[in-house]
């Protein structure tokens, strides 16, 4: 890896401890990228415009102990610092924090980036060692490259609202922020990957990542079954997979999922659901029949399962090795024991109300998941200043002239 700065903020573990990254990206895609990043052990730099801040401090309801519950579940394990980039001195900070940092962020509008001189190419050429992480909606390149991006108009651009939806009803956003939370674990892939190359030469690189590429990288094997011949999809309520049975039934009580993988499966699930004639049919031995009579066959196995409620399903099922599911409600989920268990809900420190998700991966090498609050605006502008050797004179008279903001530590 290349030498970090000499004082690094971060003292945490992790494969990527040591590794500095200056993030100027807002919003949710970015922050989720860097936070994956900061959870892995790397010292991220939060820089945030004056006053203001990032856009989502000021996402919500809900608030929480005044601060925004979107902002803070995806911006833990960061330092904030606020520097106004219009102002030349500014601007010099940045170049002073990029000078000893490995990764650079940025999701800005590429007019503005150009103003600043933070451009890809400039910025590269300048610090050739830096590996710049470009988070747009649709990319470096291509006639739409400048146009603004969120997580719904990538959804729709996909085409994944088309396949998305109740049978016969209009397209649906899946409904959570689905595009961002996905490109930020891509750009943190493609980051980590450009460290290992960075440890091994000094050399920098330019990872290109967007919203509507990842996307279509979700779509990608309803695109491969529409290009081999399958009809084009539309809304369905989840019940056209490319296996059948795999889809939700309704029981006596609530609803439930049932995925049937494979034809020991399938035979297995006409037995328990006391449906033999269907296991003997050859009509349905595999799962080519299956879907060819997907539509009767499931208004024969929805009368069976509406015979029972569905926690006697789940165990039945379960038990017998089909894989099964309950439709949770968000109340549940957080209370399931499976969630529970491998701590997938971390309490924010110092907060009574606000929560955060664990990332979805562990490591043995962090046997204890890093969860320090997120940072308040400008909570670290002095002490991240101090580390770049400017003397506390000279600081005051940055702040004096509206260079750099301090915010509560």
């Amino acid at each position: 890896m290349v030498a970090p700065s000499e004082t690094s903020g971060s003292t945490a573990g992790g494969p990527l401890a040591g590794l500095r990254v200056v993030d100027l990206t807002t919003s949710y895609a970015g922050p989720t990228a860097s936070m994956y990043l900061a959870d892995l052990g790397a010292d991220v730099i939060k820089v945030e415009r004056p006053r203001f801040g990032d856009d989502a401090r000021a996402w919500g309801p809900p608030f929480a102990d005044g601060s925004s519950a979107w902002f803070a579940s995806v911006n833990r394990n960061k330092r904030s610092v606020v520097i106004n980039l219009r102002a030349p001195e500014g601007l010099e900070i940045l170049y002073s924090l990029l000078a000893g940092a490995h990764v650079f962020m940025e999701n800005l509008n590429p007019a503005k980036l150009g103003d600043l001189g933070l451009d890809p190419a400039g910025l590269r050429s300048r610090f050739p060692q830096l590996i710049y992480c470009a988070m747009s909606g649709f990319g470096l390149d291509g006639p739409d490259h400048d146009l603004p991006g969120y997580d719904l108009t990538a959804q729709a651009r996909s085409g994944l609202m088309s396949v998305t939806g109740a049978r016969g009803g209009s397209p649906q956003r899946v409904s959570t922020a689905l595009s961002d939370v996905v490109t930020g674990m891509c750009a943190a892939l493609a980051i980590s990957a450009a460290a290992v190359h960075q440890a091994s030469t000094g050399e920098g690189d330019l990872i290109d990542v967007s919203l509507l590429d990842t996307d279509i990288a979700l779509m990608a094997p309803r695109i491969a079954a529409y290009l081999a011949g399958e009809p084009e999809p539309a809304p369905s309520g989840g019940t056209d997979s490319v296996l059948a049975l795999y889809q939700s039934f309704s029981t006596a009580d609530r609803d439930i999922v049932v995925a049937v993988g494979n034809d020991a499966q399938w035979r297995r699930f006409c037995k328990l659901v006391d449906l033999p004639e269907l296991a003997e049919n050859p009509a349905l031995s595999d799962n080519a029949g299956r879907r060819e009579h997907r539509s009767w066959l499931t208004e024969i196995v929805a009368a069976k399962l509406i015979e029972r409620p569905a926690e006697q399903w789940r165990k039945m099922l379960g038990e017998a090795g089909i894989p099964c599911s309950l439709v949770q409600t968000l109340s549940e989920v957080v209370e399931d024991p499976q969630v529970e268990a491998r701590g997938g809900i971390m309490r924010v420190p110092g907060s009574a109300s606000l929560s955060t998700v664990h990332s979805p991966f562990r490591l043995g090498s962090i046997p204890r998941a890093r969860n320090e609050r997120f940072p308040a605006l400008g909570s670290h502008t002095r002490e991240i200043l101090e580390e770049l050797g400017i003397e506390p004179s000279r600081i005051e008279a940055l702040a004096g002239i509206g260079a750099i903001e301090f915010g509560d530590v």
